[in-house]
């Protein structure tokens, strides 16, 4: 009956010890998974972000759709004023650059280069708007307008869907206010 007895408590002890363990090492798991995938997660905002902006400076607005901004990074272009000449040290102070263009010191060419060559070289433009680590998960995309003093102001926001902590959800930019920042920055 003795022997019985301890291997009893010695099997709650190592079944005790376990739970110990685990009680540590789960939560340390968990931020460890948390930075990686939160990482990659921020990478693909800023990437959003990126692509929002650009868009915004051809089109004055931002989009709220994956379908027209991936149709903009795969098929658009933008505009690039090359330079070409300068104004030669002696006339610098008393010729401005219009003047020079006029004179033909100074050449304008205008190039066209497509923007997923200049702004996401290495990025894979069709998996933007997915949450990176889950199964097919969209980013939640807005744009609209807000009045800040009188003006109307464009914003966007773009937010993980399906967040690993849910007591952190990541999102750049905002619906109420005007900013292109995330919330982790």
């Amino acid at each position: 009956m003795n022997n019985i007895l301890k291997i009893g408590l010695a099997v709650l002890i190592l079944v005790l010890a376990y739970f110990t363990y685990e009680t540590i090492a789960k939560p340390i798991r968990f931020q460890q998974e948390k930075k990686v995938r939160y990482s990659a997660v921020i990478k693909r905002l800023k990437d959003i972000r990126k692509a929002e902006t650009t868009y915004k400076s051809v089109y004055n607005v931002y989009t709220g759709s994956f379908d027209t901004l991936l149709n903009f990074l795969k098929n658009d272009s933008l505009r690039l004023i090359k330079k070409i000449g300068q104004i030669p040290d002696e006339l610098l102070d008393s010729i401005t650059e219009k003047q020079a263009v006029k004179m033909g010191m100074i050449v304008r060419d205008t190039l066209y280069i497509p923007v997923h060559d200049s702004i996401l070289q290495k990025v894979d433009i069709d998996s933007l708007p997915y949450v990176p680590y889950t199964n097919g998960a969209k980013f939640k995309l807005q744009a609209g307008e807000i009045e800040v003093s009188q003006t109307k102001q464009q914003v966007f926001e773009c937010k993980d869907s399906k967040p690993f902590d849910p007591s952190q959800v990541l999102k750049v930019g905002s619906m109420v206010e005007v900013s292109t920042s995330g919330n982790w920055e």
